[in-house]
């Protein structure tokens, strides 16, 4: 995806917007990405290639603040992997122009910047007086921030020991990494059949055995995918999941669950893919009804990831826990 928007290098530019602002960051962002849809070309699914590969670039994972380490979610893993993308960058890795000054460096001159987004709400004062006279509930109000992140490739003399990308891992341990990803879920998990599929109404996934498929690894991209499905249950993130096959609401999951998936993917060092391109043009039927359909579904699917890998890191340290006892 393109970016979706360029600043030259000076400091950031935070703050609430007016409401045609917010629309027109709302319709910037889901028009980019209408167009890349249009054009074929997947948001999260990108020609990737490892560090020191044929092409250079960035390899898999998500983008993360050099400075703090979190890594960016949401509609900003779009908008941030397109940039290193389209401009071949080497790092995942971003700053603010302060925070560039933070770290003892500073962004080149002219260097065009990465306009993202921050997602919030607040309570107006008229609003909190109002639910203290009547008892009721104050009503918040969701805002949107712009703000500006330069990549480290695009900054000088930054000090060393900045949050770095991590180092790719290799084949040989990516597969159980992903099996241990399955196994901390807690979702039951069979193996069997010719499909790969959620059961929402009895909690269960299905994919079909490692040999059916041509590569190894898509056994776990298609594991991850469902798996993120399995997220959404009433027990887990609570999201809708019994929809009718075809419905908006349908193409709306299966959207949060190919991002969640990428998300995933990406965390775990596998290259994202697609895994079912024939939804194409429900995605589109969607985002161009609600420009604010990408944002929902970009937010689910981080949250989605995030379950799934928390439930990894919790596993991973009891049994860390109880090999050191």
């Amino acid at each position: 995806m393109r970016q979706t928007g360029k600043r030259r290098a000076r400091r950031g530019d935070g703050g609430a917007k007016a409401p045609a602002e917010r629309a027109n960051l709302y319709d910037d962002v889901t028009r980019r990405i209408i167009s890349e849809l249009e054009a074929g070309r997947f948001p999260w699914v990108q020609p990737w290639g490892r560090p020191g590969s044929e092409g250079g670039g960035a390899g898999p994972g998500l983008p993360r603040n050099a400075l703090t380490g979190r890594s960016y979610s949401g509609v900003n893993v779009l908008i941030l992997w397109g940039a290193v993308i389209e401009q071949g960058w080497p790092s995942q890795s971003w700053l603010t122009f302060r925070q560039a000054l933070q770290a003892g460096g500073t962004v080149r001159k002219g260097e065009c910047g990465t306009t993202v987004v921050y997602a919030d709400r607040f309570t107006p004062e008229a609003e909190k007086e109002r639910a203290r006279q009547t008892g009721d509930d104050a009503k918040s109000i969701a805002f949107l921030k712009r703000f500006t992140l330069f990549n480290v490739a695009q900054c000088e003399g930054l000090r060393s020991g900045l949050a770095a990308d991590p180092a790719p891992l290799p084949d040989r341990e990516i597969v159980p990494l992903a099996e241990a990803v399955i196994a901390a879920s807690g979702v039951d998990f069979r193996i069997g059949g010719d499909k790969a599929f959620y059961v929402p109404s009895e909690d269960y996934v299905q994919v079909p055995p490692q040999p059916a498929f041509f590569e190894q690894i898509n056994y776990y991209r298609t594991a991850l995918h469902e798996l993120c499905h399995a997220s959404g249950h009433v027990s887990r993130l609570n999201r809708k999941l019994l929809n009718v096959f075809g419905s908006k609401e349908y193409a709306r999951e299966e959207l949060v669950a190919e991002m969640g998936s990428a998300f995933l993917c990406a965390a775990l060092g596998i290259v994202p893919t697609v895994r079912h391109a024939d939804y194409l043009a429900s995605w589109l039927a969607v985002l161009r009804e609600d420009n604010r359909a990408i944002f929902r579904a970009a937010s689910q699917a981080s949250k989605a990831a995030d379950w799934l890998l928390a439930r990894h890191v919790e596993v991973q340290g009891r049994q860390d826990g109880r090999a050191a006892a």
